[in-house]
């Protein structure tokens, strides 16, 4: 008997009904997976806090959600052309573990955004930034779920065929790509 897929599912959105979430909401709906989700609601990086206290709890427990996950879904926000700081914030601290939790780890990134590109930007200095963790970023299929405001029913599901095609298609390689 072969054990359960544990996915890993990060919003780079705080907000609790972010359109990231309930994005995130869909792909564990369509995988059909066992799935936990992450809370990156941290204190900002700072190396005196870091050598005064250490590590934070909430980065610690992040570190070791990703080490055991057979794979990671991140959702980003688009602020500023980029992705969001608490994102960022949360990727440097995980940093500052000792390990590299996201070596050869598969890694599928797709965004929601109120602007007509979906987040593109976000998705690109994510890209970026996960680079030296060497982790195994799909390239695509591409999700960026423009207008998001409009694409999402009250009950909080992603209503546009072509998007929950594309969904379907990146969980499907994600689930693929784990070995």
């Amino acid at each position: 008997m072969t054990k359960p897929v544990s996915l890993l599912m990060i919003s780079g959105s705080l907000r609790t009904d972010s359109f990231n979430r309930k994005l995130l909401q869909e792909a564990i709906r369509c995988s059909s997976c066992d799935a936990m989700v992450a809370d990156i609601d941290m204190p900002l990086y700072n190396g005196d806090v870091e050598d005064a206290q250490g590590v934070p709890e909430k980065a610690l427990a992040l570190h070791q959600q990703i080490d055991s996950a057979d794979a990671v879904v991140i959702s980003t926000p688009e602020y500023n052309q980029a992705m969001s700081g608490v994102l960022k914030n949360a990727l440097d601290w995980v940093s500052r573990v000792d390990s590299n939790p996201w070596m050869d780890k598969p890694v599928a990134i797709m965004s929601a955004a109120a602007g007509r590109t979906g987040g593109a930007r976000a998705q690109n200095s994510l890209r970026l930034a996960m680079n030296s963790f060497q982790p195994r970023l799909l390239t695509g299929p591409e999700l960026m779920v423009s207008s998001a405001h409009g694409e999402f029913d009250e009950a909080g599901q992603l209503t546009n065929e072509r998007y929950l095609k594309t969904l379907q298609k990146l969980m499907e390689k994600l689930l693929q790509s784990i070995g």
